[in-house]
């Protein structure tokens, strides 16, 4: 029973070392005496025993290598803390395997002078707006140097820039001070613009009230010719009648009539009004006076006939 316990344990020992399943996730290389013999993909595969071994599996699906943070100085002298990821993947297993000790950790440390390198290129306001591009060129540089070692470059992504407490508090300083200026810039552009909305007011105000002048004055004007024309018209209208009336039968005698009549009425206001009694010199000059006006009827009668 011994023995044959024995053999049921070196047969079990034996099929396990003949047998191994390669998992979807990885591939394995296997040496034969010591040397590069195949490498195994995923599936069930035959060893055999004390002969080959399955000397280093390999992670095909794409990795995340977290990049602990370092120290890097600007282009500006600025010294800053700078953390990130890099994600790779394995390409070829057999350059993974035998290109270099451990891909990772050279993955890493590339990262990372490459990072330091990347970010002295540039100043410390450029390293918050070119994230993207400081991480383009990490995996362009990592991807050529990395090519030997069966790994492919994927993407690089920065976590984190922390300047010093010292850089923290001048930048919020001059962030205050680039807002305050901003602030200033707007309050002066709108009154300058407010200042110019006023003066075009007053300006237009001005050329209305002298529009309105001048039609006004025009209107006055035409106005007045038009009342001007009119009274002469009026005017002319009534001599015509007044010279019509006194060709007619008795008219020279109605005139001579009420020009008495209003030579008496504005006398008698005269002497009313005046502290001097006035008395005609000659009432020969007064019968003079009445008879010049007769004539002058006569005469305008007549050429009126005429």
């Amino acid at each position: 029973m011994f023995w044959l316990a024995v053999s049921v344990l070196a047969f079990l020992y034996v099929f396990v070392k003949m047998v191994i399943v390669v998992p979807e996730r990885d591939t394995c290389i296997k040496e034969r005496m010591g040397r590069f013999e195949k490498i195994l993909s995923p599936g069930w595969h035959f060893l055999y025993p004390f002969i080959d071994r399955v000397a280093y599996t390999q992670e095909m699906r794409e990795q995340v290598l977290d990049i602990p943070p370092q120290g890097c100085i600007t282009r500006d002298n600025i010294q800053v803390e700078v953390d990130g990821l890099v994600y790779l993947k394995v390409v070829d297993a057999h350059k993974a395997s035998y290109g270099i000790e451990n891909y990772r950790r050279a993955s890493v440390n590339m990262a990372q002078t490459t990072m330091r390198a990347e970010i002295g290129k540039i100043s410390l306001d450029k390293t918050f707006t070119e994230r993207e591009s400081i991480n383009e060129s990490i995996v362009r540089e990592i991807d050529k140097a990395s090519d030997p070692w069966g790994i492919k470059m994927m993407r690089y992504e920065i976590k984190n820039i922390t300047p010093s407490a010292k850089i923290i508090d001048t930048m919020e300083k001059q962030m205050e001070a680039e807002r305050q200026k901003r602030a200033e810039i707007l309050l002066a552009t709108a009154d300058k613009e407010a200042r110019i909305a006023l003066s075009e007011g007053e300006r237009q105000e001005a050329i209305n009230l002298s529009e309105g002048e001048k039609v006004k004055r025009i209107n006055e004007s035409q106005g007045k010719a038009k009342e001007i024309a009119l009274v002469a018209q009026a005017t002319a209208s009534g001599i015509k009648r007044i010279a019509e009336a006194i060709q007619k039968p008795g008219g020279d005698k109605a005139v001579k009539m009420q020009i008495v009549e209003q030579f008496i009425t504005e006398l008698g206001n005269i002497l009313q009004s005046s502290k001097v009694s006035v008395v005609p010199g000659q009432l020969a000059n007064i019968k003079g006076f009445f008879q010049g006006i007769g004539e002058v009827s006569k005469q305008m009668g007549g050429n009126k006939t005429e």
